[in-house]
């Protein structure tokens, strides 16, 4: 599978899982935009630094530290909880790590690596990128202010 046919086949299995606010497509990456996040926030599948990478980025640095604040305060690890989405939408892997950093364009990034960016994808990245993809939202979306609360 090349990298368009991937970007293609995640924007429909996105489009499917109808848990995001919008999807879009521009120079081989997929956005889909967080639904009901209090702040605008993008879910993103790239090519970068030779990996493919599933990112959640945000400009909003009190959205950043609202999640990195619920973390800190329930002592959940990321890694964990994101493995708990991923094994419910099927996943069956070693456990994912991320990074999360400020990117030189000044978007606070949370990032998981899939697989080596080659350009030509066996069916099983290709499905790891997916469950991630669906794994970063349904992990997101239940962390700081990702949800907005109907107390708002």
């Amino acid at each position: 599978m090349t990298h368009d046919e991937l970007i293609a086949m995640l924007r429909n299995a996105a489009d499917e899982a109808g848990v995001f606010e919008s999807l879009e497509t521009e120079a081989g990456a997929l956005g889909c935009h967080a639904d009901g996040s209090a702040e605008p926030a993008e879910y993103r599948v790239v090519a970068e630094d030779g990996k493919l990478w599933v990112a959640l980025v945000t400009a909003d640095r009190w959205l950043s530290e609202s999640i990195e604040s619920e973390l800190m305060h329930t002592g959940d690890k990321l890694e964990e909880l994101l493995e708990e989405e991923m094994v419910d939408l099927g996943y069956e892997g070693p456990m994912p790590t991320y990074e999360h950093f400020r990117s030189p364009e000044k978007l606070f990034t949370f990032r998981t690596a899939v697989c080596d960016a080659s350009g030509d994808y066996a069916t099983d990245q290709a499905e790891r990128a997916r469950l991630t993809l669906l794994g970063y939202e349904a992990c997101f979306r239940q962390l700081g202010d990702m949800s907005e609360s109907e107390e708002d």
